[in-house]
């Protein structure tokens, strides 16, 4: 009788043995599976972070040759008009930028994945590509495949020039029809330089002393932010 009960447990502990392997499989694939499916959101979401910064880079890149290229003509307020609304920079020069960051970011953005935006708004849409494959081999058929993301960001006016009405300038004197002599009038010298006005950013005015300018910098100039 004891020898019978001995044998049935070994039966027992035999037939229970290939259950437990298969357990053990299964949770050792669910394993591998979940932690395949993590290392690729990783992946993706920093292909995301790269393309947001790639972004961001350009819009803020082109904000400082917009200034830049104000200050050049900072004296001649008829020349503002293409900076303070955003229009006279070099897309290449900012989009080389953004490279930069997306490299730093372990991406690259393709030829024609970075351009301006069009239809009134200005900024920046680029597209990048990880240099990480999504999988790294753990999958097979994943070891070729990359995260790519796209960010848009906007580059936003905040200043508005509304130039005085010029001062007229001074009638000058009329001859003496006596013809009698007059001493001739010595020249009025050359008026100095008046502060520039009409200047707001953001409903603060500002007053631009030729002599001694306090000037607003980029991020007064203009707003640079992510879009949806």
């Amino acid at each position: 009788m004891r020898g019978r009960q001995v044998g049935r447990r070994r039966g027992d502990a035999g037939q229970a043995f290939p259950v437990y392997v298969t357990v053990i499989a299964g949770l050792l694939f669910l394993g591998f599976v979940y932690f395949a499916v993590a290392q690729a959101a990783v992946t993706r979401s920093g292909g995301q972070t790269a393309a947001d910064a790639a972004a961001l880079a350009a819009a803020q890149d082109a904000r400082e040759q917009l200034r830049d290229g104000w200050l050049d003509v900072i004296l001649d307020p008829e020349e503002w008009d293409g900076y303070l609304k955003g229009d006279e920079y070099f897309a290449d020069q900012a989009c080389q930028r953004a490279e930069e960051f997306a490299a730093k970011n372990n991406a690259e953005i393709l030829a024609g994945d970075c351009t301006s935006l069009s239809e009134g708004e200005k900024g920046f849409r680029v597209r990048i590509r990880t240099l990480d494959a999504v999988g790294e081999s753990l999958v097979p058929g994943t070891e070729k495949q990359h995260a790519v993301a796209s960010a848009t960001a906007v580059l936003e006016p905040r200043c508005f020039f509304d130039a005085p009405e010029p001062t007229p300038p001074p009638t000058p004197s009329t001859p003496d029809p006596t013809g009698s002599s007059t001493p001739t009038p010595t020249p009025t010298p050359s008026p100095e330089p008046e502060p520039i006005t009409g200047l707001v950013c953001d409903g603060v005015e500002w007053v631009i002393d030729p002599d001694h300018p306090r000037l607003p910098d980029a991020a007064d100039l203009f707003a640079v932010r992510l879009a949806d």
